[in-house]
């Protein structure tokens, strides 16, 4: 059955077969007055996604999933409520697409941090209908409007799709921490989200400075904006920078031979060190003798709100800024090879997926 009850995807069946992907049709949950319908054009592949599908972060999910939340394509329904979309508009769809609305934190734009109901684009569980939400390595997406986002026209397609999850992650620290002039910001991690945390602290107007094990990337971070870089396998490397960040974004992967003692003593007074990157494994151990010495604030962030949202793609626009990426076809071979690159972290710095016409012709 074709669209608009059913999309066709890329499904995987369970951790077991996470590089087995399964083209199919399934349901898309009932149309309602809020509801944005997006023919989808690219999307970008996201470290949750491999996270999900090959079990790293727990195999307790709602499969077969159609995973993919960096969703570019063309709004072709709108609902009747709708205000912020209009049929033909290129739109942008991230991690989310539904929260209750009423809550105090949903009105203050903390919507992602909604208590009450958080649907995220795949794997969530529809209230009601019990339907499954399915995301964007697909013909269509089904979103409320509140996270269906205008694409400024300046911002090319490709590019764009990877900010809405893994640029917002660190966006909305960066603007909620006050990272900008006469700040010093640093980045951990120089992978996929850590990428765009130098970009934006950068076009914030920053003093940036890339933090990674190896100089490997030096060179790309000082391309991307890093005013600075920092090689933590260097003996005394975090010695010339104690109490010298105002902020920290930790964007890294994996948490293996991490000496948080280290990084925290480079914190100005009560500085901040924010977490967005989500490792497999068991985390740091947090001793209150580490904190004690500047006082240092730890937290931890989630996703961003419609208004960062919209001004982070505003940002990018206004200052010509560019993911790096690489595009690749979606189909069922080279879903598996992206797979297992980003596995591997072989890729500089993100997937895009192209070529839905193809592999989607009577959507």
């Amino acid at each position: 059955m074709p669209y608009p009850e059913e999309a066709q995807g890329f499904m995987i069946d369970s951790p077991d077969t996470w590089l087995s992907f399964q083209k199919r049709h399934y349901k898309l949950k009932p149309f309602e007055d809020y509801d944005v319908d997006v023919k989808v054009e690219a999307c970008g592949i996201c470290g949750s996604d491999v996270h999900t599908i090959s079990g790293g972060w727990g195999s307790n999910q709602n499969w077969p999933l159609c995973i993919g939340h960096e969703i570019v394509g063309t709004a072709i329904k709108v609902g009747p409520k709708v205000t912020n979309v209009k049929v033909g508009q290129r739109v942008g769809v991230g991690a989310q697409v539904f929260s209750c609305g009423e809550c105090k934190q949903c009105k203050n734009d903390n919507e992602t941090y909604c208590p009450n109901i958080i649907m995220d684009t795949y794997g969530s569980k529809w209230p009601e209908t019990g339907i499954i939400s399915q995301g964007g390595y697909s013909s269509h997406v089904r979103a409320h409007e509140h996270w269906v986002f205008a694409i400024p026209e300046k911002l090319k397609t490709n590019s764009v799709a990877p900010m809405l999850c893994a640029g917002i992650t660190v966006f909305s620290p960066l603007v909620r921490n006050g990272a900008g002039p006469g700040k010093k910001v640093g980045i951990v991690g120089m992978g996929g989200i850590g990428h765009f945390g130098i970009m934006f602290a950068k076009a914030l107007g920053a003093e940036t400075w890339a933090i990674s094990r190896t100089r490997a990337k030096e060179a790309d971070a000082r391309k991307i904006g890093a005013d600075g870089f920092i090689a933590t396998c260097e003996e005394g490397w975090e010695k010339e920078h104690q109490f010298s960040f105002d902020l920290i974004v930790n964007c890294a992967n994996s948490s293996k031979n991490f000496d948080l003692a280290k990084y925290l003593s480079m914190m100005d007074v009560h500085g901040r060190w924010v977490s967005v990157g989500l490792p497999e494994e068991e985390g740091q151990v947090i001793k209150a003798q580490n904190l004690i010495s500047n006082g240092v604030l730890i937290g931890a962030s989630h996703l961003g709100s419609r208004k960062e949202m919209i001004r982070m793609l505003n940002l990018a626009a206004d200052k010509g800024l560019d993911s790096w990426v690489e595009t690749i076809d979606i189909n069922e071979e080279n879903l598996k090879e992206a797979m297992q690159r980003m596995k591997k972290a072989d890729i500089r710095y993100r997937f895009t997926l192209t070529g839905y016409d193809k592999a989607f012709p009577d959507a």
